[in-house]
This record gives C-alpha cells, structure tokens and sequence, in this order.
C-alpha cells in the first residue's frame, strides 16, 4: 500500500432496516453509512467500488461499478464524502469488505483503497 493510499480513512456505520426487512421472506436490509477521509496533501477522485458480500450461509456476491450512489465524488486536502446505500441479504448477517478504486487529481496517478470488512447484522443476533 502506498502513502496515498494510507491517507484515505473509509469510516463504516451499518444498520439493520427493520421496516424494510421480512425475515418470512428471507428478506434482510441493511444500510451502511460510509465516510472517506482525505488526509492527504492532495485532491482525489473516487472513480469506482468493488463490494464482496458473503452471507451467512456462505453465499457470495461481488459489486462492481462506477463511482458510489451515482456520483464520482472529487474530496478535497482535508476533506471527507460521506453517502448511504443498501444491501439485501437472504439472512440476518453477513460480511461486506471492499475497495475503491481513486485518482489523485494532479497526477492522474491510479490507486486503490481499501475496506475493512465490516459485520452486517440483524436484531437478537450475536455481535
């Protein structure tokens, strides 16, 4: 991993979407909250995301795709972008990590960022 690389902090908050979720249909929302820091000296582009979702039972799934919720956010020295999207899992918990891909405006220099799995989880299940 590289310094710039290492100056994007990916805050993660998940939460379980229980008005949205039917547990009769094997139908679990979650939302996740994600905050990037830009602690670095220069600007950066996020341009892509990849997701890997692995379920409780094992199953995987894998996001890719431009930019987040739409948007190819450019984040200033100093900087954060914070957005929202969902995942539907078919039970209660699972794991998502990823990576974004960046540029670092200047340079036009390419390099990733990564993200820490983090644990989705529905009521009564153990943390």
């Amino acid at each position: 991993m590289d310094e710039l690389s290492e100056a994007i902090h990916v805050d993660v908050e998940p939460h379980y979407r229980l008005e949205e979720s039917s547990p009769s249909e094997q139908r679990y929302v979650f939302s996740y909250t994600i905050t990037v820091h830009n602690h670095s000296p220069q600007a950066v582009q996020l341009l892509a995301r990849y997701w890997k979702i692995t379920q409780g039972s094992g199953k995987v799934q894998e996001v890719r795709g431009k930019g987040v919720v739409g948007k190819q956010p450019m984040i200033g020295p100093g900087q954060s972008f914070r957005y929202t999207s969902r995942a539907v899992l078919d039970g209660p918990v699972g794991v998502m990590e990823g990576a974004y891909t960046c540029v670092e405006s200047a340079a036009q220099r390419p390099f990733e960022v990564s993200i820490a799995p983090f644990r989705l989880a529905g009521p009564n299940q153990v943390h």
